[in-house]
């Protein structure tokens, strides 16, 4: 009886281990003395020969040493859209380069991290196709840097599966509207129109449509000084840059984004209330300025 006991015992610490597992937003992939074009390139062409296509790149907050490339895959959207609850989401990757004292370090998204964030209980549905995603991305990143260190803040997969920061904070289910248009072609029309106007200083970074589907996912990138990624980044961290640029979801004649309290939160996950509490204004101010974009 006593044998059966702890073989019991140890049956449950190794599954609670297992479903414990516990992954980081973020890989730090090292950095090395050069520019940020030419390893931007680099990786570039590593991509497209792994069949990744780029979608887009801008500097982060108008500065020329932060720089964060966006790219995705046929591949990776069909998964997307198979989930219908915003799954587009999680299309577009992002890897960021940073110039600091002549050295570019490169860090990039933890492709798991966001499909487990974003996709929910549909990662498990989808699970080889995804973890081959995973698998080429992170070859890409090796093979160019030699180094995929994860940082950012430990999140068990379970988890970040639902995630939540705390009691009160809005979960992935939770988005904010901005706004219901009459149809799937005015939202479009709308939205295009005023980030071609670089409206409240915001920027294209990409644009992943399916005409046929009513359904669209822009990546913004928030430039304004006083309300954008210039203020908020460096109270939070720039290392985590990958983070960026904002989605903007429209869905037929819906359009959404992600509640600033989960997306900061969920890409910040190693942060204090103390240290979230100096960007309290944040949430209101990327809905006020995303929202200006369907008006």
């Amino acid at each position: 009886m006593k044998r059966l006991t702890i073989l019991i015992l140890i049956q449950l610490s190794i599954s609670g281990l297992i479903f414990s597992q516990e992954i980081q937003p973020f890989f730090n992939c090292g950095s090395v003395v050069s520019n940020i074009n030419t390893e931007k390139e680099k990786i570039k062409t590593a991509l497209i020969e792994n069949n990744f296509t780029i979608t887009g790149g801008y500097s982060v907050e108008n500065k020329a040493n932060l720089y964060v490339l966006t790219f995705t895959s046929k591949e990776l959207q069909k998964v997307c859209l198979k989930v219908k609850d915003r799954g587009i989401l999680a299309a577009n990757l992002r890897i960021a380069f940073n110039l600091s004292e002549g050295k570019v370090s490169v860090t990039a998204l933890n492709p798991k991290y966001l499909f487990l964030g974003y996709l929910r209980a549909d990662y498990d549905k989808n699970k080889a196709e995804l973890d081959a995603i995973s698998a080429s991305v992170n070859k890409v990143l090796f093979t160019v840097s030699g180094k995929l260190t994860p940082f950012g803040g430990k999140v068990s997969e379970k988890e970040l599966k639902n995630y939540h920061y705390m009691m009160g904070m809005p979960y992935f289910t939770d988005p904010v509207e901005l706004k219901e248009f009459n149809s799937y072609d005015d939202a479009i029309s709308t939205i295009s129109k005023n980030l071609d106007a670089k409206k409240g200083n915001t920027k294209l970074v990409y644009k992943t449509e399916f005409k046929t589907l009513k359904l669209a996912v822009y990546g913004v990138a928030l430039l304004d000084k006083t309300k954008g990624e210039a203020n908020f980044l460096p109270k939070i961290g720039e290392k985590h840059i990958a983070a960026m640029p904002y989605e903007i979801v429209v869905q037929d004649k819906k359009v959404t984004i992600l509640h600033g309290r989960f997306r900061f939160a969920m890409y910040w996950p190693e942060l204090t209330m103390s240290q979230f509490s100096k960007i309290m204004s944040t949430p209101g101010d990327v809905e006020e300025t995303l929202k200006a974009l369907t008006q």
